[in-house]
């Protein structure tokens, strides 16, 4: 345990721990305890008793007896009352890094709740526990359901922004009222979803194959001491939406071509499908593909850093009396960092979708990607390449109010806690 508190100090890595590193570790260390005491401590007499214990675990999904928790306290207490107060929880805990306070890390995990539509975001982690009991294939399905149901919610503004992306130009002022005119008037109410089959079907398999990936990518970039990092994790969660987006991404290029199509074009996903590889050959399924890889490096990355940044922002000034923010702050910050994420990517998203379309827009030239950024630079300057991005944030709040009530709806039905 001496050297996890080495490195657990050692911030600069110069293999030397010094005075100034140490006091820094214990300062924030004594924080995160000084919050998972509190948390544990129920009915706040400054003791932990047992039953506290048992209640704190239960709430995480791991259930012990009062005997198993007796033992546990037994090992921290020093007095023999029982009983754990603030200093020998303190002295227990300080030189035992933080890194045992589970809690502020099971709360504050990256959720799959939040569905978007772009889930580029890293995949979820699933204790041990989660693992043995199976509640993570649970959690999985329930996300998917949540996901199926948002994504059909906000499918016209989808569809409205990958119009806006596609046909959008200093001549085709298109803007939201615009839009869904044009598009009633082309196709009536129903044309407001085209497209949204195949993304909610791709839901499916890509989250299988980024879950699947992620524990791949996690066991190869695993330090020794079976800890993963933060840069581990973000290595670990882009490698992973890289491998679904290949294995899935025929389905985005259908979706964009469903969702640009004009009615009576294609008669479902699987017409589509057989038309472009009739007209195209198989190279086409993979148009827009290095943008959309591309794309995921300043999504994550982003995504990760501000979710990150947020969160210690909270754990220091707002974090008074427990280290559970609640699902509004939760739910906050996840949407604020994902917000950022796609403000960053957005420009490669919307050369993907341009040209996932390409071959299907009558007389466009067919670009790579530079030449498509160099066009729409000289042609538009910077602001076409956001073009879209308004219905895009619009759906921000619906997608991500819409996925949380299925969850939670749904976690009720399957028995998670």
């Amino acid at each position: 345990s001496q050297q996890k508190i080495f490195k657990a100090g050692d911030t600069n890595q110069d293999g030397q721990l010094d005075f100034e590193e140490f006091m820094q570790y214990l300062k924030d260390h004594e924080k995160k305890m000084k919050l998972a005491f509190k948390s544990l401590d129920k009915n706040n007499d400054g003791k932990i008793e047992a039953s506290e214990v048992v209640q704190s675990l239960k709430i995480l999904g791991i259930s012990i007896s009062e005997k198993q928790a007796e033992k546990i306290l037994q090992s921290i207490d020093a007095d023999g009352t029982m009983t754990v107060d603030w200093n020998e929880w303190r002295d227990h805990f300080m030189f035992n890094p933080a890194t045992d306070i589970e809690e502020i890390i099971r709360y504050w995990k990256h959720s799959t709740v939040l569905d978007i539509g772009d889930s580029l975001t890293v995949p979820d982690e699933f204790t041990e526990e989660e693992k043995k009991t199976g509640q993570w294939w649970k959690q999985l399905l329930a996300g998917g359901v949540a996901g199926a149901v948002s994504r059909t919610g906000t499918a016209p503004l989808d569809r409205l922004k990958v119009m806006m992306q596609v046909h959008g130009s200093k001549s085709n002022k298109m803007n939201i009222a615009g839009g869904f005119k044009q598009m009633l008037k082309e196709g009536g109410v129903r044309s407001l979803w085209r497209g949204n089959g195949v993304n909610v079907v791709k839901i499916a398999p890509e989250t299988a194959i980024k879950f699947w990936a992620y524990e791949q990518y996690k066991k190869i970039l695993t330090k020794d001491d079976g800890k993963l990092g933060t840069v581990e994790r973000f290595v670990s969660g882009s490698l992973a939406g890289a491998t679904a987006q290949t294995s899935i991404y025929p389905m985005e290029v259908l979706k964009t071509r469903l969702a640009v199509g004009k009615t009576g074009q294609y008669s479902g996903m699987f017409d589509c499908a057989k038309k472009i590889l009739k007209r195209e050959g198989v190279k086409a399924f993979y148009k827009g593909y290095i943008p959309n890889i591309l794309g995921i490096i300043p999504y994550a990355g982003i995504d990760l850093a501000v979710y990150e940044l947020l969160k210690s922002t909270w754990l220091e000034h707002y974090a008074s009396s427990s280290a559970n923010p609640g699902v509004f702050v939760l739910l906050g910050c996840g949407t604020v960092s994902s917000t950022c994420g796609q403000l960053a990517s957005y420009p490669l998203a919307l050369i993907r979708t341009r040209m996932q379309a390409q071959a299907s827009v009558e007389g466009a030239p067919q670009l790579n990607m530079v030449g498509l950024f160099q066009r729409i630079i000289a042609m538009e300057g910077i602001r076409g390449l956001y073009r879209g991005i308004a219905p895009n944030f619009m759906k921000v709040l619906p997608a991500v109010s819409i996925s949380y009530v299925v969850y939670e709806k749904m976690k009720q039905n399957l028995g998670i806690a």
